[in-house]
């Protein structure tokens, strides 16, 4: 049977079901799990952070080790599938521009920025048509890109992701509000930033983000005027998700109660699964180590406690005893391991019941 949802347009892609795969880093999201969603009609989006064999490698190869990492996972992805493939870049990154440079040299179809404000990303991608895709919190964080973009680049975002208190990994929020759930919801949220791009010249879609779990939420979403979604979590518990499979299971097990908020290196929350590391983490314990790389720039490997690339990538690699996994809010909700096509046909079954 045939179920009629709405496509997600964003110039002349069109992507249907209206779903962006959210990039997950460490070595989450990469070309296995973005090529099967992107075969799926939905987008793919690799993670670019920290996908290259850095932990091993010199300091000085730190930047070339990322780059050919993530020009060969772009090209994976693409000869696996012929759909809409993006690439999630963090501006927080040290190597961000190096890393948006790979992205227009592979002509990706669309790049994600978030973890700070993208401000010269059209100038970094001048000429490439690549779809620019800002990550905020707040329609105030749009309103500064969307006028420093127009008025330095004659160029506006293609699209813009907010996301909202209940993601995974790192949030633009404030920590006591995430721990005692006073910050704004997503319904909100989106309804202020749709409100703000209605008063604009140009059609810039709306995607909502953060805890959206169902084909139910994706509709919710689609009638208070978002264009489209994105989601992660789900997609963790995929067989085509790129991460170790003590990772994915680590989502099967977990109860709604270990879903919990901790204070990052980076200078942010950060909402992750609690485990005994977790919980050395909440205790005040450090983790002494060097940084031969400074791969954030709002890290200061001096004081912070622990290196947070260095649990991720161990994280990543299934080795859950010294480090933890991000995970949206949602997350305890998870029980089976199933493929991308399944979770796909069965969200756009229940948009479709619920439109």
């Amino acid at each position: 049977m045939a179920f009629q949802v709405p496509s997600l347009k964003i110039g002349q892609l069109e992507i249907n079901p209206p779903i962006i795969q959210g990039g997950m880093g460490v070595r989450v999201s990469g070309s296995g799990l973005a090529s099967a969603v992107a075969n799926e009609g939905c987008a793919g989006i690799i993670a670019s952070v920290g996908l290259g064999g850095f932990e091993y490698a010199r300091a000085s190869d730190f930047v070339k080790i990322n780059n050919e990492a993530l020009r060969e996972r772009i090209r994976t992805a693409r000869s696996l599938s012929k759909g809409v493939i993006g690439v999630n870049v963090m501006v927080v990154l040290s190597n961000y521009e190096q890393l948006v440079q790979v992205c227009v040299d592979e002509k990706v179809d669309m790049i994600i920025c978030g973890s700070g404000l993208p401000l010269d990303l059209p100038k970094l991608t001048a000429g490439s048509g690549i779809k620019l895709i800002p990550i905020v919190s707040s329609a105030r964080a749009f309103s500064i890109i969307y006028r420093k973009w127009k008025q330095n680049y004659n160029h506006v975002p293609d699209a813009v992701i907010l996301e909202g208190p209940l993601a995974g990994g790192h949030l633009g929020y404030d920590f006591k509000q995430l721990v005692e759930g006073t910050a704004p919801t997503l319904e909100y949220l989106v309804k202020e930033l749709v409100d703000y791009v209605k008063t604009l010249d140009e059609e810039i879609p709306v995607i909502a983000a953060g805890g959206i779990y169902t084909g139910e939420d994706i509709a919710r979403f689609l009638k208070i005027g978002a264009a489209g979604v994105q989601m992660a979590t789900r997609f963790v518990c995929t067989h085509e998700c790129d991460v170790a499979e003590s990772f994915k299971q680590a989502y099967i097990h977990a109860k709604k109660e270990d879903i919990t908020i901790i204070k990052s290196p980076v200078g942010l929350p950060g909402r992750v699964i609690e485990n005994s590391f977790v919980d050395k983490i909440k205790a005040g314990e450090t983790i002494p180590f060097k940084c031969p790389h400074h791969c954030l720039r709002s890290c200061d490997p001096k004081v912070a406690p622990y290196c947070i690339a260095k649990v991720l990538v161990t994280a990543s690699k299934g080795e859950l005893i010294d480090s933890f996994v991000f995970a949206g809010a949602n997350a305890y909700r998870c029980t089976e391991i199933v493929s991308v096509k399944e979770l796909i046909d069965e969200l756009k079954k229940e948009l479709a019941e619920n439109l």
